[in-house]
């Protein structure tokens, strides 16, 4: 017998996994963005104070949070296109979950190029 209640849509396989990694992503890309906004409105109020926030930004850790930011946006946008797929090519659905390998495999070969180029620069890197 099933522990999943009659009637739920999702079940615990690639499709819910997709769309809450593509929820979280989203969010993480918003607030980036928001805290991108605010950062950069501060060169008009003291182009003291924003040089000391982008200073602050150049440590390791920020270095990390950036790769983690790279990765939430690669992985969005290649999910954007599967689900946009799946929305408007009629055998979309059919392939949901062959599409969602494919878009994992994109999004480990596109951060691990970025991230060969990136880490040196994080940690003392040119």
């Amino acid at each position: 017998m099933s522990k999943t209640p009659a009637g739920t849509l999702y079940r615990g396989r690639e499709g819910q996994w997709s769309w809450v990694g593509h929820r979280i992503t989203g969010v993480v890309i918003f607030f980036f963005l928001l805290v991108h906004v605010l950062d950069t409105s501060l060169v008009r109020v003291s182009p003291e104070a924003y040089n000391a926030v982008i200073g602050a930004y150049k440590n390791p850790l920020m270095g990390l949070g950036e790769a983690g930011l790279v990765a939430a946006i690669i992985f969005h946008a290649f999910n954007g296109i599967r689900i946009i797929l799946i929305d408007f090519w009629k055998k979309g659905p059919k392939f949901h979950r062959q599409m969602l390998w494919i878009v994992l495999a994109l999004w480990a070969v596109t951060l691990t190029v970025f991230l060969i180029r990136h880490l040196p620069n994080v940690f003392g890197g040119h």
